[in-house]
């Protein structure tokens, strides 16, 4: 199901963003490296919007935020992981560490976005799998763990 979405350019080991709004400054550049990003600004302006109606901090350490846009021509998924965790409002608390930025055009068939953060959400709740996410040594061995993904 990701395999399509997300790819070794738009996935990073080192978010180096200390904060929510310049992590996701730093994921939409990560998601342009796919070539589906046609305003990163606008791309942004979205997802902050998206948060201000509610955090996408989902606890036990992730966030995935997300946006529908036409600033993006297709589906797109990136991950990001950061060693000291940003603040992103969590309910639990916890700081984000594993990072996922969905981004899909406003004429996406349905709602892809939704299916993806679901996807996301589920796998995400097992321990191991997060584990494997954290442990993972660079970029490819990342995209090895998220390959489980539906």
């Amino acid at each position: 199901m990701l395999s399509g979405y997300l790819t070794e350019e738009t996935v990073s080991v080192r978010l180096g963003a200390g904060d929510k709004e310049g992590a996701i400054h730093e994921m939409a550049r990560l998601l342009a490296r796919s070539g589906k990003v046609a305003d990163v600004d606008e791309l942004v302006a979205t997802a902050l919007r998206r948060e201000e109606q509610g955090t996408t901090g989902l606890g036990e350490e992730i966030a995935i935020p997300h946006a529908k846009t036409d600033a993006v021509t297709a589906p797109v998924v990136g991950f990001a992981r950061s060693a000291e965790g940003i603040e992103w409002g969590s309910l639990d608390g916890t700081r984000a560490k594993l990072v996922f930025m969905i981004a899909v055009p406003e004429a996406a068939a349905g709602d892809e976005h939704l299916r993806i953060l679901a996807l996301l959400s589920r796998k995400l709740m097992d321990t191991g799998f997060r584990e494997r996410l954290t442990a993972a040594a660079d970029e490819s061995a990342v995209l090895g763990v998220l390959r489980e993904v539906g």
